[in-house]
Protein backbone atom coordinates (compact mmCIF):
# COMPACT_ATOMS: atom_id res chain seq x y z
CA UNK A 1 0.00 0.00 0.00
CA UNK A 2 1.00 3.66 -0.95
CA UNK A 3 1.28 6.11 1.62
CA UNK A 4 3.06 9.69 2.23
CA UNK A 5 3.71 12.59 0.81
CA UNK A 6 7.00 14.04 -1.24
CA UNK A 7 7.89 16.70 -2.64
CA UNK A 8 10.24 17.16 -5.48
CA UNK A 9 11.54 18.41 -9.09
CA UNK A 10 11.01 18.13 -12.59
CA UNK A 11 14.18 18.78 -14.40
CA UNK A 12 14.20 20.48 -17.86
CA UNK A 13 13.99 17.09 -19.34
CA UNK A 14 11.25 15.67 -17.93
CA UNK A 15 12.72 13.72 -15.53
CA UNK A 16 11.67 13.39 -11.55
CA UNK A 17 13.16 11.15 -8.45
CA UNK A 18 10.55 8.45 -7.70
CA UNK A 19 10.88 8.17 -3.86
CA UNK A 20 13.11 5.02 -2.51
CA UNK A 21 9.72 3.92 -0.32
CA UNK A 22 7.48 3.77 -3.50
CA UNK A 23 10.42 2.25 -5.60
CA UNK A 24 10.47 -0.29 -3.77
CA UNK A 25 7.34 -0.98 -4.08
CA UNK A 26 6.66 -0.16 -7.33
CA UNK A 27 9.84 -2.46 -8.85
CA UNK A 28 11.93 -2.04 -12.07
CA UNK A 29 9.00 -1.03 -14.12
CA UNK A 30 5.25 0.45 -14.05
CA UNK A 31 2.83 2.56 -15.32
CA UNK A 32 1.83 5.92 -15.69
CA UNK A 33 -1.37 7.87 -16.78
CA UNK A 34 -3.67 10.35 -16.83
CA UNK A 35 -5.63 10.49 -13.41
CA UNK A 36 -8.68 12.61 -12.28
CA UNK A 37 -8.86 15.81 -11.11
CA UNK A 38 -5.37 17.46 -13.18
CA UNK A 39 -2.97 14.77 -11.18
CA UNK A 40 -1.26 11.69 -12.93
CA UNK A 41 -1.55 8.39 -11.36
CA UNK A 42 1.00 5.46 -10.84
CA UNK A 43 0.65 1.89 -11.08
CA UNK A 44 2.81 -1.24 -10.51
CA UNK A 45 3.02 -3.76 -13.09
CA UNK A 46 0.52 -5.83 -11.13
CA UNK A 47 -2.03 -3.24 -10.35
CA UNK A 48 -1.80 -2.22 -13.76
CA UNK A 49 -2.90 -5.98 -14.92
CA UNK A 50 -5.80 -5.92 -12.36
CA UNK A 51 -7.09 -2.76 -13.44
CA UNK A 52 -6.59 -4.33 -17.21
CA UNK A 53 -8.98 -7.23 -15.84
CA UNK A 54 -11.77 -5.03 -14.72
CA UNK A 55 -11.87 -2.81 -17.82
CA UNK A 56 -12.45 -5.69 -20.15
CA UNK A 57 -15.58 -6.79 -18.70
CA UNK A 58 -16.45 -3.15 -19.24
CA UNK A 59 -19.74 -2.61 -21.24
CA UNK A 60 -18.33 -0.48 -24.42
CA UNK A 61 -21.87 -0.02 -25.52
CA UNK A 62 -22.40 3.35 -23.17
CA UNK A 63 -20.11 6.69 -24.62
CA UNK A 64 -18.68 7.45 -20.95
CA UNK A 65 -16.94 3.88 -20.42
CA UNK A 66 -15.74 4.41 -24.03
CA UNK A 67 -14.51 7.74 -23.29
CA UNK A 68 -13.00 7.30 -19.96
CA UNK A 69 -11.07 4.25 -21.65
CA UNK A 70 -9.66 6.45 -24.16
CA UNK A 71 -8.99 9.02 -21.62
CA UNK A 72 -7.24 6.55 -18.98
CA UNK A 73 -5.64 4.07 -21.70
CA UNK A 74 -4.51 6.19 -24.14
CA UNK A 75 -2.31 8.72 -22.30
CA UNK A 76 -0.56 5.65 -20.36
CA UNK A 77 2.60 5.04 -20.36
CA UNK A 78 5.61 2.56 -18.87
CA UNK A 79 8.14 3.62 -16.78
CA UNK A 80 11.30 2.40 -15.74
CA UNK A 81 13.78 3.64 -13.03
CA UNK A 82 17.20 5.14 -14.14
CA UNK A 83 20.20 4.46 -12.02
CA UNK A 84 20.02 7.59 -10.00
CA UNK A 85 16.42 6.91 -8.80
CA UNK A 86 14.54 9.00 -11.91
CA UNK A 87 11.52 8.59 -13.86
CA UNK A 88 10.93 10.12 -17.51
CA UNK A 89 7.68 11.59 -17.75
CA UNK A 90 6.58 11.75 -20.91
CA UNK A 91 5.99 15.37 -22.26
CA UNK A 92 1.97 14.44 -23.05
CA UNK A 93 1.50 13.81 -19.24
CA UNK A 94 3.37 16.24 -18.33
CA UNK A 95 1.48 18.98 -20.14
CA UNK A 96 -2.07 17.09 -19.03
CA UNK A 97 -1.05 17.89 -15.21
CA UNK A 98 0.85 21.20 -15.88
CA UNK A 99 4.24 19.51 -14.37
CA UNK A 100 6.75 22.28 -15.03
CA UNK A 101 8.84 22.22 -12.14
CA UNK A 102 8.09 21.64 -8.41
CA UNK A 103 5.79 18.33 -7.54
CA UNK A 104 4.41 16.55 -4.98
CA UNK A 105 4.64 12.47 -5.17
CA UNK A 106 1.38 11.36 -3.08
CA UNK A 107 0.71 7.59 -1.75
CA UNK A 108 -3.28 6.69 -1.87
CA UNK A 109 -3.41 3.45 -1.59
CA UNK A 110 -3.25 0.88 -4.80
CA UNK A 111 -1.54 3.88 -6.50
CA UNK A 112 0.54 7.10 -6.48
CA UNK A 113 -0.29 10.49 -7.70
CA UNK A 114 1.89 13.10 -9.40
CA UNK A 115 0.94 16.42 -8.82
CA UNK A 116 2.00 20.08 -10.02
CA UNK A 117 2.66 21.62 -6.01
CA UNK A 118 0.20 24.76 -6.57
CA UNK A 119 -2.59 22.57 -8.06
CA UNK A 120 -1.73 19.92 -5.23
CA UNK A 121 -2.26 22.80 -2.34
CA UNK A 122 -5.14 24.23 -4.19
CA UNK A 123 -7.08 20.21 -4.17
CA UNK A 124 -5.82 19.83 -0.91
CA UNK A 125 -8.22 22.59 0.56
CA UNK A 126 -9.45 20.09 4.00
CA UNK A 127 -12.35 23.11 5.09
CA UNK A 128 -14.81 21.07 4.41
CA UNK A 129 -13.45 18.00 5.91
CA UNK A 130 -16.50 17.06 8.45
CA UNK A 131 -19.22 17.34 5.46
CA UNK A 132 -16.81 14.33 3.33
CA UNK A 133 -16.62 12.38 6.24
CA UNK A 134 -20.37 12.15 6.86
CA UNK A 135 -20.67 11.48 2.82
CA UNK A 136 -17.69 8.26 3.64
CA UNK A 137 -20.03 7.18 6.68
CA UNK A 138 -23.18 6.77 3.88
CA UNK A 139 -20.65 4.84 1.81
CA UNK A 140 -20.67 2.42 4.80
CA UNK A 141 -16.89 4.27 5.62
CA UNK A 142 -15.89 4.72 9.23
CA UNK A 143 -12.74 5.44 10.93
Amino acid sequence: MFMGEYNHTVDAKGRMIMPAKFREQLGEQFVVTKGVDGCLYVYSSEEWGRIEEKFREVNLTTKDARKFMRFFFAGAATCDVDKQGRILIPPVLRNFAGLEKDVVLVGVMTKIEIWDKAKYEEASSYDDMDEIVEHMAELGLSI
